[in-house]
């Protein structure tokens, strides 16, 4: 369980980036936050995983309360929480399984990791991640030497070998094409269905939330303005969250 209590993220320059937000996301959901950029989703994503401080309100992941939480705390929290970034985020200089088992390094002492001493069990682990996104053959592969859509699931399969209860991904297709885009988001879709991971996804496309969102949370201003299923996201609730009609442009589908 993912719960928001009334919780507010201030910046320094005051610019607000929640604003007395509550939400419960129950465990295995699939959430798809839809918005305007600077409508908070990113804070949202961000504010779970305690890399932005919440100013007032409590937040808690399975039953660990992020808000407030000494430096420690915030290590074992996250340890829990795999992270997928729109840039990958990947060291491109070495191979895709060194990117993959990186994901573990909350359970790895530093001097293997900075050795790239990994044991047979790492490997294993790493593997199987690379298993679960269809890539497994790029393993020995640089990074640096594959295209956009396959570094992007390098970095869900990072995500994957920490063994997450959470997955949060900030805009994980906002640079790829609409067919890697599909893609990329099928893939989030069967690791929370076969693994009952917990996944918290923003985007900007509302037709990709309807079509994969078990819920869709919509957010202008800090504010939560709507939160429903895929079938209730109409064009009425559109202009509620974007503030204007549906256009043309507002889709990213196959066939775009």
């Amino acid at each position: 369980m993912i719960e928001l209590k009334d919780v507010t993220v201030r910046y320094p320059n005051g610019v607000i980036g929640l604003d007395g937000v509550d939400l419960q996301i129950p465990d295995g959901q699939f959430v798809v936050v839809v918005g305007l950029s600077g409508a908070g989703k990113s804070t949202l994503i961000r504010t779970i995983n305690g890399l932005v401080p919440v100013t007032s309100g409590t937040l808690t992941v399975d039953d660990m309360e992020v808000s407030g939480a000494s430096k420690r705390e915030l290590r074992a929290i996250r340890s829990k929480i795999g992270m997928i970034f729109q840039s990958f985020n990947l060291v491109k200089r070495t191979s895709v399984m060194n990117n993959v088992i990186m994901g573990q390094l909350h359970d790895i002492p530093w001097w293997r990791s900075l050795l790239g001493l990994w044991s047979k069990e790492e490997k294993e682990r790493g593997f199987q991640s690379l298993e679960r996104v269809g890539i497994v053959e790029k393993a020995w592969t640089r990074a640096s030497e594959l295209s956009g859509g396959q570094q992007q699931r390098v970095a869900i399969a990072r995500a994957l070998a920490q063994d997450p209860t959470v997955m949060l991904a900030d805009e994980p297709v906002a640079s790829l094409d609409p067919p890697t885009a599909q893609m990329v988001m099928k893939d989030l879709q069967r690791i929370n269905r076969d693994l009952g991971i917990t996944t918290v996804v923003n985007l900007h496309f509302l037709d990709l939330a309807r079509a994969f969102g078990d819920r869709v949370i919509g957010m202008r201003d800090g504010k939560v303005v709507f939160d429903g299923t895929g079938a209730e996201a109409d064009d009425a609730v559109f202009e509620r969250i974007y503030g204007r009609s549906l256009t043309a442009d507002d889709t990213l589908t196959e066939s775009a």
